[in-house]
């Protein structure tokens, strides 16, 4: 087993695995680097096929949503006990305060949005929760958003992949499909870090 690939984890872990490595995607810091558009996209493909996960997709679709809203319900319980402590925690492995940032630039760009908007955003769905939190953001508000936000990206992608796993083309070259949904995740990571090294550039004095 991979520890990346998706289907190796559904079939090692079934559903259990996949709805904790959801939470810990969606707000534990160490959770940053699962595959979580990638899982839920293989999870609705794994639905449709009936091999490895022969439940009700509506059924599916609930518990990933559950398991993504709880996640971030925790990232701002963590975030709003530590606060501005975080920021001046040492990098390590599993953690980079460039991370972090750059979560903080999402959250201070789009306001209470960005809770649904960040959970198409690899690396910043992590991290957005908790910059949240420690923004101390209405409890209120942050819990409309993160259910809005936890339903639209937990039940969308599944989906998604439950119906385009019904296509017989996908099917026959999933590998290569999944590589590009990971890739198409990632070009508004890319797109954000251009923008921040330009940013740089231009303050730097001549």
């Amino acid at each position: 087993m991979h520890l990346l690939d998706p289907e190796s984890l559904i079939v090692t872990f079934g559903l259990i695995g996949v709805l904790v490595m959801v939470f810990a995607e969606s707000g534990l810091l160490v959770g940053f680097f699962l595959p979580g558009d990638s899982l839920l996209f293989t999870v609705g493909l794994l639905v449709a096929d009936g091999r490895y996960l022969d439940l009700p997709l509506g059924l599916v679709c609930a518990l990933v949503s559950l398991a993504a809203v709880a996640g971030d319900q925790f990232g701002y319980a963590f975030g709003r006990r530590l606060g501005p402590r975080l920021f001046a925690r040492p990098d390590s492995r599993l953690f980079r305060r460039d991370h972090l940032r750059r979560a903080e630039v999402f959250f201070a760009r789009h306001g209470a949005r960005s809770i649904v908007l960040a959970r198409f955003v690899p690396l910043v769905r992590t991290f957005t929760p908790i910059v949240a939190g420690a923004a101390v953001m209405p409890y209120r508000t942050f819990l409309l958003y993160n259910i809005a936000g936890g339903v639209l990206w937990g039940t969308g992608v599944t989906v998604l992949g439950y119906f385009l796993g019904r296509v017989a083309t996908i099917r026959e070259h999933i590998d290569v499909f999944l590589i590009g949904i990971v890739a198409l995740s990632l070009i508004p990571v890319a797109v954000e870090l251009i923008r921040a090294r330009r940013r740089a550039s231009a303050r730097v004095p001549d």
